[in-house]
C-alpha cells in the first residue's frame, strides 16, 4: 500500500565510508545519511515529531499558523510538513539565510519574515529572530511556536530515531560524531546512550566562531552549524569530546566526501568528516566502530561550499 511521504521520515541508510577512511587499523566509519530524509536533512525528524505532538495535544489543528526561527533546514522541513497538513507556515530568517533556502521555503507556500538588524545587546541575529517570533505569535490568532531550541521533542526525535537506528544496525558503536546547532541531534544520541548504559562516546563538532562549545564568538558564513549564543540544550553536558572546525576545513571535508565517496553534503557534514579524519582518527583505538551524522544535502550549497570563486573570496582558500 502506498504511504504518505511523512511516514518515510527517519530510517535513513547507514553506509560504510570505505574509501575516505581506508586504514590498516581495523577502524570502520559509517555515515548516517540524514540527507536522505524526504526534505533533505536531519531536521525532518524534529519537525515531524514536534508537529505531531502538538496535534495530539490539541495545540494546533487545521488552519493553525506555525511560526519558527530557522537558518534554513528546519524551516524547509516545517514548510513542507505544514503544506502537507494544510497549515500556514511563517519562517523568521536573517540575512545569513541563503537565497536558495528561501526559494525552497516559498515553493512550499511558506511566508518569509526577514529580520534585518541583530539584537542590540548581543550583536547576534538569533535573539532578534526569537523576539520577532514572540511578537508574531502574540499578534496572530491560532498561532504556534514549535521552539526547536527548547522543545524536548527535538532531541527525543534523535534519541528514539537517529541513535536507536544506528545501534540497531551496527550493534556496538564506539564513537558517534555529529555537528551542533540547537544541539538536538547530539543531545538525543547522548540521551539514548545514557539510558541504555552504552559505552559509546559522543563527539560534538562546532564551528570556529561559535560559542556553543565554549569558543570565542566570530564571523561565520555557513548557517546550520554553531551559534553566536549558547542554546538551552547545550547546558546539558552531553558530549565526551568537543571539536571545532574552521569554515575552510568544512569545505575541505565536503570536497573529500564528494571526491572519495560520491556523497554531496552540506558544511556541517564537512565539519564532521574533517574533524574525524584530521583531529580524532589517529587518537582512537584500533578496531573502533564510528558513526558520523551527515546532516543535509550539498545541493543547497552550490553557490558557496562547491563554488571555487566564493571559497577563494570569502575563506582565502583554493579548491580542495
Amino acid at each position: 500500500m502506498t504511504k504518505d511521504w511523512l511516514s518515510y521520515i527517519g530510517n535513513t541508510p547507514l553506509v560504510l565510508l570505505s574509501r575516505l577512511f581506508a586504514n590498516d587499523r581495523g577502524i570502520n566509519v559509517h555515515a548516517k545519511l540524514e540527507l536522505l530524509n524526504p526534505n533533505g536533512s536531519s531536521k525532518d525528524r524534529p519537525a515531524a515529531r514536534i508537529i505531531s505532538a502538538a496535534l495530539e495535544q490539541g495545540l494546533i489543528g487545521p488552519g493553525s499558523v506555525i511560526i519558527e526561527s530557522s537558518s534554513g533546514n528546519m524551516a524547509i522541513s516545517l514548510a513542507a510538513i505544514c503544506s502537507r497538513l494544510g497549515m500556514r507556515f511563517i519562517s523568521v530568517v536573517d540575512p545569513k539565510t541563503t537565497a536558495q533556502n528561501i526559494r525552497i521555503m516559498r515553493a512550499y507556500g511558506a511566508d518569509v519574515e526577514l529580520v534585518q538588524q541583530p539584537d542590540p545587546e548581543t550583536g547576534e541575529f538569533l535573539p532578534a529572530r526569537l523576539n520577532r517570533v514572540r511578537q508574531l505569535v502574540q499578534h496572530i490568532p491560532n498561532s504556534f511556536w514549535p521552539n526547536q531550541y527548547e522543545n524536548e521533542n527535538n532531541y527525543l526525535s534523535h534519541k528514539d530515531g537517529t541513535m536507536r537506528e544506528i545501534i540497531a544496525e551496527l550493534g556496538q558503536v564506539d564513537y558517534v560524531i555529529g555537528g551542533v546547532s540547537t544541539c538536538g541531534t547530539m543531545l538525543g544520541c547522548a540521551t539514548f546512550v545514557k539510558e541504555q548504559q552504552l559505552s559509546t562516546k559522543i563527539v560534538a563538532v562546532d564551528a570556529i566562531g561559535s560559542v556553543i562549545l565554549g569558543g570565542t564568538k566570530g564571523k561565520r558564513y555557513f548557517p546550520g552549524l554553531g551559534a553566536g549564543i549558547a542554546p538551552p540544550f547545550s547546558e546539558t553536558k552531553f558530549m565526551d569530546y568537543a571539536l571545532q572546525v574552521n569554515e575552510a576545513d568544512m569545505v575541505a571535508g565536503c570536497r573529500m566526501l564528494a571526491q572519495h565517496e560520491s556523497i554531496l553534503a552540506g558544511p556541517s557534514s564537512g565539519a564532521v568528516v574533517y574533524a574525524l579524519k584530521e583531529a580524532l582518527l589517529h587518537k582512537i583505538p584500533d578496531g573502533s566502530v564510528c558513526a558520523i551524522i551527515l546532516h543535509d544535502r550539498g545541493e543547497r550549497y552550490m553557490d558557496t561550499v562547491y563554488n571555487d570563486d566564493w571559497v577563494a573570496r570569502h575563506l582565502n582558500a583554493g579548491s580542495a
